[in-house]
């Protein structure tokens, strides 16, 4: 029996899990939270700063009020898991989400403000769309036991509810403005939706899958349906009634319920594109991948106009990267012209390893929508996006994912006759080479479309300006007929600036910049920059939200791998700190990535002149325990030509790590005895590989990783093989099959229902399991009502306070006796 069958029977270890543990007084294992000391809770408890957005004319900034952390008895609340979604069944919406409870308007021209009145107590809004006029805001409210529509003016800041329908954003088909502003097109609770099936607890007879000899591999995905009950629940929740909302609150139904997964208004108005899902379902694979049938509808009768295809259920596309289904793919309008509906087609059946000279073609057709599509452009790679601008100039980029090429073309959609251009030809992985993107605009029907001056002729281009300094935003122009790109704009140590939009101008040149500005001492701020004087205008006066770090010390560091990989991380050191203080203890933060060449792992990633908000599952919280943090210590695993970077992860982490350490110890920031490695998802996995293969470190925190990978057998992260086509590389980078080799005290923390593909809680589960079986010194910690990023106060105060008796005992008090040489063991 193959080796890797033996030991993929270890899955058969029972299971142990941890509760969470207990309060100031009692054992460390009694089923309650607890809380970490109060400079740790403070920086839980800081207050948020507000997110902002600017409306499509460029006039007004929205300040977006955003709460403190939710308590756990919100994540506790009734959910729905199917088929890869989510759902909170008493308000037919999303489970977990990302709300805002203010809103306030912030004049560009004069610094004045407005506060948006009349919101319901208690807001929870999200969904925020200006008016294609940026006349008006409509946002969502969830309340107790339904979604709201609401409008707010801007004129006057006053806010009101549309009507008193109720939303059914299950599939997160969020509410479109309709062409002249005049009301909305949203996706409602069916009126006869009845109530939710009942679920007997009484089996019919056993839940039966079938394959005849079909090659359909997935990646292991959480939430799948499960059983016909399942499937009856899926129904009834997605089921929704697409209709037009006005502003004076009139509902108007379009078409009949269904399935809908997502619908898009043409830029004219005129009609509706929807994609609506039909069984049959998978056991194996989200809702994404469903079967789905794509429509044209007339928008102002719900009459269907053409079936652009009945995509069946994709679960035969390959896990390989640059795989894709048969069919049309990637729907839009085209942003730029009244109505007309573009697509994406394999030539190559979606087969990355079929031979074809032609991977891609992009499609389009124009209302009345008769008769077959035009072909925009045939590419030689895997088509990526596009970028609109008029009928002279659209930017398509192809990609592919074997050599990291991607590449950028300008076709002329007015003339699709034409021979695309090829404007950049470059590695994905080569920042420094990177050119930047497109600076859009949102034009008169609310679209997204490039900012084009000197007649169309000049496109306007930004990025992160990476170099060898750090990350340096830029601003260019560009002009196509010279193919050269002109400099406006570039950030300056010791602040990092990013130009984010221009502001408006008659003949669309580039004078005055809306910025947002930091440094290390100085939070995120917004500015108008001018271009021809240099001259700063200050629009937002965020606060610091964390004082007591605001002296916190941060230097870009860099050092070499022993093969002469060049590598690079932040040094953080407490508020204070001085040399003469001597080597503190030291937590290491990182993430590994896969590179397919030498130059482009060594390159210089982020930038020492940002402010670092110090969020809770941050490590930059430990600066306030007295400890140095070096985080993302870059952790490059690289294989150039036809070699694989992962037949080498364990050599090439371990190496990494040993550098990292090696210049913490040699500039006297850090004992050597009392450095721990931490991380989380890959960077957990990391943080056990760590441990099982070096003796370079006192413990390791790992959170929400994956340890098996035979648990994920067809890819993981940046690997696209099969396990049984790279069974050996599967079994050596998998920490669970060297439990017996990890002898530094090693913490698990992992949310109980992780929907991450691959970081399943079994994962963490199972490996405590091996780790207790061989005597190791481990604790494992599930964090109930979770998921792969935890949201609760009492989950990330508890994550912390755990995280701090771990260090504290066996890092920053690691007694004497437990205390190994780094050389005695050797990476295997």
């Amino acid at each position: 029996m193959p080796l890797f069958r033996v030991l993929a029977a270890l899955l058969l270890l029972p299971v142990c899990v941890a509760v969470p543990v207990a309060a100031a007084t009692g054992s460390s294992t009694d089923p309650v939270y607890r809380t970490p000391p109060q400079a740790l809770v403070d920086i839980v408890d800081a207050p948020p700063t507000p997110d902002v957005d600017v409306d499509p004319r460029r006039e007004w900034l929205l300040l977006l009020e955003r709460p403190n952390l939710p308590p756990i008895s919100e994540l506790a609340e009734r959910e729905l898991r199917l088929a890869g979604l989510r759902i909170r069944p008493r308000t037919s919406g999303p489970s977990r989400t990302r709300y805002f409870t203010g809103l306030e308007l912030l004049r560009v021209a004069d610094g004045s403000r407005r506060r948006i009145t009349g919101l319901p107590t208690g807001a929870r809004i999200e969904n925020i769309r200006w008016s294609p006029d940026g006349s008006r805001l409509a946002f969502t409210h969830t309340g107790q036991e339904a979604i709201e529509l609401w409008v707010a003016e801007v004129a006057t800041g006053q806010a009101r509810r549309l009507g008193d329908a109720r939303l059914n954003l299950v599939a997160r088909t969020v509410p479109v403005w309709l062409r002249d502003g005049r009301g909305l097109v949203a996706t409602l609770v069916p009126a006869d939706r009845g109530a939710e099936p009942s679920v007997s607890q009484v089996p019919t007879g056993p839940v039966i899958q079938e394959s005849l000899g079909r090659t359909a591999p997935a990646r292991t995905y959480q939430d799948l349906l499960k059983s016909a009950s399942d499937e009856a629940l899926f129904e009834h929740y997605l089921t929704s009634q697409l209709a037009r909302i006005d502003l004076d609150g009139r509902v108007t139904p379009l078409g009949a319920p269904g399935l809908l997964d997502r619908f898009s208004t043409s830029p004219d108005g005129r009609y509706l594109l929807t994609e609506t899902l039909h069984r049959p379902f998978s056991y194996l694979v989200p809702a994404s991948r469903f079967p789905r049938r794509i429509e044209v509808w007339d928008l102002a009768t719900g009459q269907r106009v053409r079936e652009i295809a009945d995509v069946p259920l994709q679960d035969e596309v390959s896990t390989q990267f640059d795989a894709v289904p048969k069919g049309p793919r990637q729907l839009e309008w085209r942003a730029d012209a009244p109505a007309t509906l573009v697509w994406a087609e394999a030539l190559d059946g979606g087969n990355p390893s079929a031979p074809a000279e032609h991977r891609d073609r992009i499609v389009a057709l124009a209302a009345p929508f008769v008769g077959d599509p035009v072909i925009l452009a045939t590419l030689p790679l895997r088509y990526s996006g596009v970028s609109w601008g008029n009928g002279d100039t659209a930017l398509v980029r192809d990609r592919w994912w074997k050599d990291r090429r991607i590449r950028t073309w300008r076709i002329r959609p007015d003339s699709p006759t034409s021979a695309p251009d090829l404007l950049f030809d470059r590695s994905s992985e080569d920042r420094y080479s990177d050119p930047g993107v497109p600076v859009m605009v949102e034009n008169e029907a609310g679209r997204h479309v490039m900012l084009l001056a000197g007649g169309g002729k000049t496109l306007y281009l930004t990025g992160d300006g990476a170099s060898p300094e750090g990350d340096r935003p830029f601003l260019d122009a560009y002009d196509l007929t010279t193919r050269k790109a002109r400099r406006l704009f570039r950030s300056e140590a010791p602040f990092y600036e990013d130009p984010l939009l221009p502001l408006p101008s008659r003949d669309n040149a580039v004078r005055e910049l809306l910025v947002r500005r930091e440094s290390v001492m100085e939070p995120p701020n917004y500015f108008v920059r001018d271009l021809r004087t240099g001259k700063l205008r200050q629009l937002t006066s965020f606060p610091h939200p964390m004082p007591q770090l605001a002296g916190l010390q941060k230097e870009l560091v860099r050092y070499k791998r022993d093969d002469g990989v060049q590598l690079t991380a932040t040094l953080y050191l407490p508020p204070g700190y001085k040399p003469a203080d001597g080597p503190l203890p030291l937590l290491m933060w990182a993430y590994p990535e896969e590179f397919k060449s030498a130059d482009a792992a060594s390159q210089v990633q982020d930038s020492p002149y940002r402010f670092d908000r110090v969020a809770p599952g941050s490590p930059l919280v430990w600066l306030a325990a007295g400890y140095a943090v070096l985080d993302n210590p870059t952790m490059p695993i690289v294989g150039a030509g036809d070699a694989e970077p992962n037949d080498t992860y364990v050599e090439q982490l371990v190496a990494s790590a040993r550098a990292a350490v090696d210049e913490m110890v040699r500039r006297g920031v850090a004992d050597p005895r009392r450095i721990a490695i931490s991380g989380h998802s890959y960077g957990a996995f990391m943080t056990a590989n760590l441990l099982a293969h070096s003796d370079l470190f006192a413990a390791g925190i790992a959170r929400s990783g994956a340890y098996n990978r035979t648990l994920t057998p067809f890819g993981f992260q940046a690997e696209e093989r099969l396990l049984w086509k790279a069974s050996e590389t599967y079994l050596r980078m998998s920490p669970f099959m060297y439990a017996d080799k990890i002898n530094e005290p090693i913490l698990l923390i992992h949310g109980q229902v992780d929907n991450n593909s691959g970081t399943d809680p079994i994962q963490s589960e199972r490996f405590y399991s091996a780790l207790k079986g061989q005597g190791a010194t481990t604790r494992l910690v599930m964090l109930p009502g979770e998921s792969h990023g935890y949201a609760a106060r009492e989950s990330l105060l508890h994550m912390l306070w755990e995280t701090h008796s771990w260090l504290e005992r066996y890092v920053k008090n690691r007694p004497a006796e437990v205390v190994s040489s780094s050389a005695s063991k050797a990476p295997r």
